[in-house]
């Protein structure tokens, strides 16, 4: 019996417990509470969601430099076909889930869009003039010029400046952040209460949850297939060696503390194991296929059910490109990569607070599968990439073959 209640208090400590408690408890006293107590949150919220804004060209510009710092100045053909590969990976997956939401969408019910009070407002807001060249995108160019310089001189002080940046970044994200996502959730939360609109959110979105799990079930054995050539047998042992990292991770909720387990399961699926110890490493933080899903999934259906039609093509080119390009900068980590994704949907798929919460929300209570379906993709995708880089060899090497043909 003591066991079992050091179990519950230690269950408190997960994030998406913590969300689906404060929520519980707010729905139970929100009769009882005064105007001002939910227009206090609703504030609360924004303020954080401010500062977020404010510190995305930061943390995005030190995320890509370090990352281009751990490639240094080796193999740069592998490291480029890498990459390649996975922004390939993480575009067909986003577009993925556009054709599975389009999917989904038609067996959904339709819904009707509430009015807001206008009554409900923040009781304040932090007076922030962002410059203009304070922008993700220029945190990224300089990112990039940063992370180059520090990649040709490993030993120079500025890398170890931007090592400093990028731990001082996440940890903030993490550490202070990703402590505030249930207050975060919890003030939105409260304005779509006062509106009615939070109960058509409960009854609509269960169905839509049962699509998503299903949809990543399906990406999943597809890519397994890929990687063991299509054969039934191979299929099953590839996905038995990764289970252990698939169940841990979901456990954790943190696709690097999994990293261990991940590289040894992919190992024994690969023809050349040692690559799994150059891989892994290299792509946990990039190739994210249970995030790219989920996110682009949702992000699709609720633009339709928030402005009456499905987004077209053009909007979801741009989308994608911009989604695709900021996973590289993105930790895996439990409250890194959803807050640098929230000022991509505001500015491409126009969101507004409410919808923002929600994607929020979902993204915390389905952390586990999410970091689960990354770390069985992972593995996955490295024996898909094995395939393509032996190619990669093999054609280069027939390319200087032919070149000394021709000299001689």
């Amino acid at each position: 019996m003591r066991s079992l209640f050091f179990s519950f208090i230690h269950s408190f400590r997960h994030r998406g417990v913590q969300v689906v408690s404060s929520i519980i408890l707010y729905l139970l006293l929100s009769e009882h509470l005064p105007i001002y107590a939910h227009r206090g949150f609703y504030t609360i919220s924004l303020c954080i969601k401010d500062l977020l804004i404010w510190m995305l060209p930061f943390t995005v510009g030190f995320f890509i430099a370090d990352t281009m710092c751990t490639f240094e100045r080796k193999a740069p053909l592998f490291i480029g076909s890498l990459l390649l590969f996975e922004a390939l990976s993480n575009c067909s997956s986003v577009w993925y889930a556009f054709a599975t939401a389009h999917l989904a969408a038609h067996s959904l019910p339709s819904l009707e869009l509430p009015s807001f009070h206008d009554s409900f407002s923040p009781l304040w807001r932090l007076e922030l003039n962002k410059p203009g060249w304070w922008s993700a995108d220029k945190g990224t160019i300089a990112g990039i010029v940063i992370g180059f310089f520090g990649a040709m001189f490993p030993k120079s002080p500025l890398r170890h400046l931007i090592r400093m940046g990028r731990e001082s970044a996440q940890w903030i994200l993490t550490h202070l952040f990703a402590g505030l996502i249930p207050i975060f959730v919890l003030g939105f939360v409260a304005r779509m209460v006062q509106s009615g609109f939070f109960y058509q959110i409960l009854l609509h979105y269960g169905e839509l949850l049962i699509w998503l799990v299903f949809f990543l079930a399906f990406y999943l054995l597809l890519l397994f297939f890929i990687g063991s050539s299509f054969s039934f047998f191979n299929v099953l042992r590839s996905i038995k060696n990764l289970l252990p990292a698939g169940s841990f991770s979901f456990c954790s909720g943190c696709s690097l503390s999994t990293m261990p387990l991940t590289i040894e399961g992919t190992a024994k699926n690969l023809q050349h194991p040692s690559l799994a110890k150059a891989i892994i490493p290299a792509t946990t933080n990039i190739q994210q296929v249970g995030d790219c899903i989920t996110n682009a999934f949702l992000c699709f259906l609720l633009y339709q059910h928030f402005f009456g039609h499905s987004p077209d093509v053009f909007t979801w080119l741009q989308f994608s490109l911009v989604f695709v390009l900021a996973r590289f900068t993105t930790a895996a980590v439990l409250g890194g990569a959803i807050f640098i994704m929230l000022p991509i949907y505001e500015t491409y798929l126009s969101f507004n607070a409410e919808m923002i919460a929600i994607v929020l929300a979902f993204n915390v209570i389905l952390d586990s599968l999410v970091t689960s379906t990354n770390v069985l993709g992972n593995g996955a995708l490295c024996a898909i990439f094995e395939k393509v880089w032996l190619w990669v060899l093999q054609k280069l090497e027939m390319h200087t073959q032919g070149k000394e043909l021709k000299s001689k």
